[in-house]
């Protein structure tokens, strides 16, 4: 199921609380051969984001 922009949470990094719109700018990415693309927090650098559903 396509979730409307209505119905979107943000995202949240769990190691300092930053919260974004999934796929926002304000989320950086890096890439990690073994596992590939993934969400990094601007503020802390961590790579524990969540979805909150």
């Amino acid at each position: 199921m396509i979730m409307s922009e209505s119905m979107k949470r943000p995202s949240l990094c769990l190691n300092c609380g930053f919260e974004a719109m999934p796929g926002d700018d304000q989320w950086e990415t890096i890439e990690s051969p073994p596992l590939g693309v993934l969400t990094q927090c601007p503020d802390c650098g961590s790579t524990d984001v969540t979805n909150r559903w």
